[in-house]
């Protein structure tokens, strides 16, 4: 990008992502935008931002569309992120579906998954617990999502380099879950990656596959204006079978809609429950 980005430009950018993924960006991040774009731009020989826009504006251009969300949105993440989910998820969650008497198979979808941490971080957490209660939760089924293809792409393969690994993974769990790979990173294991099912899904879009018992979207809704991110709740609250639960992040609340869920204090860590 050789020109600096106008206020024009910015304020119909932040307009571009809203309308296409939900994102506000907020004030005086045209640094972001620059160095996440800049290479998009010098692929498409763009000098500017407002010439992206205007080639993104025109018809026929979905691909590059995507390019563009795909940079904006893209973020690293950790293994066993926060660690209080996991831990609510090991010590209540679990042993509670565990508990129940139903033939159906406990489902749980990670909204956010980027490269695929946060769901394969919930399947080893399932796998230690099967190990601990041999014969219980026998038929579990993980939904990953997230917008951007090329971090599902990554997350599909279950490759990962050791700085990846070495966030937030213990040694102990790196041995019993990970193998060697050739070009010197770790693979997951496969009784652990066949746990998970990876698909492309913009969260403002309709959420058509099924109902869960635990939905997780962490650490996105800081990202939506107050009306998308009630609207995301809301629809959520649909894909909830009867008394499952949502687990947001650190620093998200529901901030309103008591008539849907009811806050449960875990001591530390909060989730809520499907009224």
């Amino acid at each position: 990008m050789k020109a600096d980005i106008t206020p024009q430009e910015y304020e119909a950018f932040k307009t571009f992502l809203q309308d296409a993924c939900g994102i506000l960006l907020g004030d005086n991040k045209q640094y972001l935008v620059k160095s996440r774009l800049r290479r998009i731009l010098e692929e498409h020989q763009l000098t500017t931002l407002g010439e992206l826009l205007n080639r993104l504006n025109r018809a026929g251009h979905s691909n590059l569309k995507e390019v563009v969300i795909d940079a904006m949105t893209t973020n690293e993440t950790l293994w066993f992120r926060d660690n209080h989910p996991f831990r609510i998820l090991q010590e209540k969650l679990l042993p509670e579906f565990a508990e129940r008497n139903s033939m159906q198979p406990l489902r749980i979808w990670s909204s956010a998954c980027s490269t695929g941490q946060e769901p394969y971080s919930v399947a080893m957490i399932i796998e230690e617990f099967r190990r601990q209660r041999p014969g219980k939760l026998r038929d579990v089924k993980l939904t990953a999502t997230d917008i951007s293809k090329s971090v599902l792409e990554v997350a599909r393969r279950g490759e990962y380099e050791m700085i990846a690994i070495g966030r937030g993974l213990s040694p102990e769990r790196q041995k019993q879950f990970f193998t060697p790979s050739l070009n010197g990173g770790w693979q997951i294991r496969p009784q652990i990656k066949s746990m998970v099912e990876f698909k492309e899904l913009n969260l403002l879009e309709r959420y058509m596959f099924g109902k869960f018992d635990i939905v997780m979207c962490r650490n996105v809704l800081i990202y939506f204006s107050a009306e998308l991110k009630k609207d995301i709740l809301t629809r959520i609250h649909a894909t909830l079978n009867p008394g499952g639960y949502l687990i947001l992040g650190a620093s998200e609340s529901l901030n309103g809609l008591p008539h849907l869920y009811e806050m449960v204090q875990c001591h530390p860590g909060i989730i809520y429950r499907k009224k």
